[in-house]
């Protein structure tokens, strides 16, 4: 069967970035295709194992007949838990690739491309109750504003919000087109898609609460990871860089790393290298790996 999900981005380096051992106990987080955790069971040996996290029911089609495979179809904000659930304490790697699958944005009835007509979806978790749907025609203006500002970081945030909450007022606004109709005088024509993939990236990143889910999994790594054990983290928005990267520093999103009782900084990780980014040659074969970040650090 040909696999509709993308090529693993950075998948060499994310994977080598786990510094895998034979008898290991590896996360991935992010499972899509299953490509990075192919890669990772081939470097596994027999008494290895593999746990693999993703909310998305279509992703279950892809899950891998191997002995060493456990597949968990939840966010991985849920780690902790199920992993508990499953006897596991602590792990020696947990691999995450935050971005939204090619197979997601290629299906048009999930919505969540700016290249087809679909129903305002974007669900990645088909079972959600809240979708774009509820956010166009039901937020209110400045939870609007918000969405689009703090999660697009759309300049023309307050002119959009006011367009929508006009045009809804006669009649929902049901489709990815009649959204982009509601909002076209905001798109300069050498700028829109830009543009409209930032609103839908607001949209999504809220329909999915992709920041809450992000901290609540960073903020369970330490716990779940043996001394040593290793993050490899691959971001494609300024918003999930930033988080991963001050979660790497400091261990926490905001303020100052927490100090001892002598004044010594307390963090439980340290960085592994710079942060790495896609070759040419990766960005040409996959244009969806050009905004990617890895970051990989060890627990200390």
């Amino acid at each position: 069967m040909t696999n509709p999900y993308h090529s693993p981005v950075l998948l060499n380096e994310s994977v080598d970035g786990l510094n895998i051992k034979k008898d290991g106990i590896y996360i991935d987080a992010t499972f899509g295709g299953g490509g990075h955790s192919r890669e990772i069971l081939k470097r596994l040996g027999d008494d290895g194992k593999l746990i693999a996290f993703d909310q998305d029911k279509e992703a279950l089609v892809n899950a891998i007949e191997d002995p060493r495979f456990q597949m968990i179809n939840e966010n991985f904000r849920f780690l902790k838990r199920f992993l508990k659930f499953y006897g596991i304490l602590k792990v020696d790697g947990i691999l995450a690739d935050f971005g939204v699958s090619s197979h997601q944005f290629d299906k048009a009835e999930r919505g969540f491309s700016t290249r087809f007509e679909a129903n305002l979806d974007m669900r990645m978790d088909q079972t959600a109750k809240l979708s774009a749907y509820e956010v166009v025609n039901e937020y209110s203006e400045a939870d609007l504003i918000r969405v689009l500002d703090d999660y697009g970081e759309v300049r023309t945030a307050k002119g959009m919000a006011s367009a929508v909450i006009k045009v809804r007022k006669e009649a929902p606004i049901e489709t990815t087109m009649q959204l982009r109709e509601v909002l076209q005088r905001f798109l300069p024509r050498k700028r829109e898609n830009k543009i409209l993939a930032q609103v839908y990236q607001a949209i999504r990143i809220e329909v999915n609460q992709e920041m809450e889910a992000l901290k609540e999994f960073l903020l369970q790594t330490p716990e779940v990871l043996k001394k040593r054990g290793r993050l490899s983290l691959i971001s494609y928005h300024s918003l999930e860089d930033r988080l991963v990267k001050r979660f790497i520093r400091s261990g926490k999103f905001e303020g100052e790393p927490e100090k001892d009782f002598f004044g010594n900084i307390e963090v439980p990780f340290k960085r592994i290298g710079k942060m790495l980014v896609p070759s040419t040659e990766e960005i040409a074969e996959n244009n969806r790996a050009r905004s990617a970040k890895l970051r990989i650090a060890e627990r200390i």
